[in-house]
């Protein structure tokens, strides 16, 4: 079956994931774009799962302050070297995130630590749809960093300031 490149630079856009990766989802999936934007999340997923027992000893803290200055947020994301800690998509991501609890105001990290009456899509951070793309979860930009950094990726700790908040 012959790919356009359309489609391959398409799902690269969208996806982040290399263009042999792409151009193989693709293939695999007969070009259908969707099944393959499916393909490569779960693939993404895989790459996370055998990369996370490895330390992150390195990382980024990251700020964000809303326009005004009455509210912002720090968190701190974290990766196995400083070398993924300075390219620009660990900042993007940790940059994303401070601005996901400056908004959002989560009270946990992990849906593990959510009490059963609460849901975890609106407490958990890493449960919580994405500001800039509420298709996907915090988790799933996590994944999608580690697949594009080739590191274990993940959140740490996060606090939200707010003025005349406790």
């Amino acid at each position: 079956m012959q790919i356009a490149v359309e489609q391959i630079r398409e799902l690269r856009e969208k996806t982040g994931a290399g263009l042999m990766d792409c151009k193989k989802a693709l293939m695999t999936s007969e070009g259908d774009f969707e099944a393959a934007v499916a393909a490569l999340r779960d693939r993404g997923y895989s790459i996370a799962e055998k990369k996370k027992e490895r330390a992150m000893g390195d990382g980024l803290v990251e700020s964000y302050v809303h326009s005004g200055g009455r509210v912002g947020a720090l968190v701190l994301v974290t990766c196995e070297t400083d070398f993924v800690a300075q390219t620009p998509e660990f900042k993007e991501l940790a940059h994303d995130i401070a601005m996901q609890v400056t908004a959002t105001d989560p009270q946990y990290l992990s849906p593990d630590e959510v009490p059963e009456d609460k849901n975890p899509e609106e407490v958990s951070l890493l449960s919580q749809p994405f500001i800039k793309d509420p298709q996907k979860t915090i988790s799933d930009i996590v994944v999608e960093t580690i697949t594009r950094v080739g590191e274990n990726v993940g959140v740490s700790k996060f606090c939200r300031f707010e003025t005349g908040g406790e």
